[in-house]
């Protein structure tokens, strides 16, 4: 590891524990060139899968997309940012423990609206309008019609 003092590469580890979150090791270091203190992190390397997409393009998978979808549809809605992080959280855990190289696009699209429907039906019906490509009232009206008949068949 190298200072970001004086750039020696001569260092020593001082103490090493995990970090708040445990999905690292803090660890702090002393130059002995500079005698400086600083502190590195060291964290596994997971590689996402690639988003494989409708038209059959490959892509990196980006959470930020992911998330900013969904915030949209949470806009003014009763959904905290805690719960689509850790719907985020897990989402990638699935992935990555699923050990695929790819993922496709609907299945990522389908997971989140049911989530979606599981916390706010309105912001469901916001994520479904952009994700089915709605093109007038008749497709929110099916889809509305859809998730009232799937309210009643649970609450048999």
């Amino acid at each position: 590891m190298r200072c970001p003092f004086c750039h020696s590469t001569n260092n020593k580890v001082i103490d090493s524990r995990p970090s708040r979150e445990a999905n690292a090791i803090r660890r702090r270091r002393e130059c002995l060139h500079c005698q400086w203190r600083f502190t590195t992190y060291e964290q596994v390397e997971e590689t996402m899968p690639l988003v494989v997409k409708k038209d059959g393009r490959r892509e990196p998978y980006h959470r930020t997309k992911v998330y900013e979808g969904i915030k949209k549809a949470c806009e003014k809605r009763p959904v905290s940012i805690d719960a689509i992080e850790n719907f985020l959280d897990a989402l990638e855990r699935e992935m990555l423990e699923s050990g695929h190289r790819e993922v496709a696009s609907t299945w990522l699209g389908e997971r989140v609206m049911d989530q979606l429907r599981h916390w706010d039906e309105v912001a469901y019906v916001r994520f479904a309008s952009v994700y089915r490509h709605f093109t007038d009232a008749t497709d929110f009206m099916k889809e509305i019609r859809q998730l009232l008949a799937s309210r009643k068949e649970g609450e048999k």
